[in-house]
């Protein structure tokens, strides 16, 4: 990723949900903002939010030609409602006739939406296509790199999609959940003869436990979401972020700054000299040191 120079302006935005870290500068190169955006794209495509209105991704892709930036400006239904307090507590308990279906704002679009993090990839091919027709890549091998990482972001983006599309077999979750009721629904006649009343809240919070085991088939089919278990995907983007930040900070770096500094001891541990007092010295002097 190629290197910004020196920053003159910055200013502070909020990226993600909870994490305040330096924006983007004027003079950022495009591919750092690319990759970013990219990030923040795959983020909400995996979270079923397929439009570019949201405050973490609108400032970076509201320029680019896309299907998203179409049906953001064409549709009304973008956002899911909040749920209601049973309905939270629904999810959060894993009954499934409480949970709500997150494909629901992509079924109900009326306009193409497209994929925007592909589309995303497709600006930064051609923009290191115009930069290698302008011959600011003289060595083919920063060609080959250049294209070699779109072409990582486009395979981590068709295996997050393969994890999110792909759920568990059918008769897998059948089984198991049928006989998770099944074993519930007999638990109360084996604990009765021991325990007698104090079966039914036994049974209660054996039902709880192994329900929550039951659950997690279905979490493991869509880590991508909001839940604490999930992955943490605003952490992620945010220090990519303050990585690419740290990154488009300084100048260039020039080798001879640091290679010549008196203070790079070339052959540490065995001396402590540094650079200008090797570059003086004869390889018979260096041999017999």
């Amino acid at each position: 990723m190629a290197h910004a120079p020196q920053i003159t302006r910055q200013h502070s935005t909020r990226i993600g949900d909870s994490f305040a870290v330096r924006g983007i500068m004027d003079n950022w190169h495009l591919p750092d903002i690319k990759t970013f955006a990219f990030a923040q794209a795959l983020k909400h495509r995996l979270r079923f939010e397929p439009y570019t209105h949201y405050r973490d991704l609108r400032d970076l892709v509201q320029h680019l030609d896309t299907y998203a930036n179409s049906a953001t400006q064409l549709e009304t239904y973008r956002d899911l409602a909040k749920p209601t307090f049973w309905q939270s507590w629904g999810e959060y308990l894993a009954i499934p006739m409480f949970s709500s279906n997150p494909r629901k704002i992509i079924k109900r679009a009326k306009h193409p939406l497209g994929n925007l993090p592909l589309e995303i990839l497709n600006h930064l091919t051609v923009y290191i296509h115009t930069i290698v027709a302008a011959g600011q890549f003289r060595a083919n091998i920063y060609q080959t790199q250049a294209l070699n990482a779109v072409m990582t972001l486009n395979d981590i983006q068709a295996n997050t999609d393969r994890i999110l599309n792909t759920p568990l077999p059918l008769a897998y979750t059948i089984a198991i959940s049928q006989l998770t009721w099944v074993y519930i629904l007999i638990l109360p006649f084996q604990l009765y003869t021991t325990l007698g009343m104090v079966a039914i809240p036994g049974t209660l919070f054996a039902a709880y436990m192994i329900l929550g085991f039951a659950s997690i088939g279905r979490e493991i089919e869509n880590p991508f979401g909001h839940d604490v278990n999930d992955l943490p995907l605003d952490d992620f983007c945010a220090q990519l972020a303050v990585d690419i930040d740290i990154i488009a900070a300084s100048a260039p770096r020039d080798a001879d700054v640091f290679v010549k500094s008196e203070r790079n001891q070339l052959m540490h541990p065995l001396s402590r000299s540094g650079y200008e007092e090797w570059s003086e010295s004869s390889i018979e002097e260096i041999r017999g040191r």
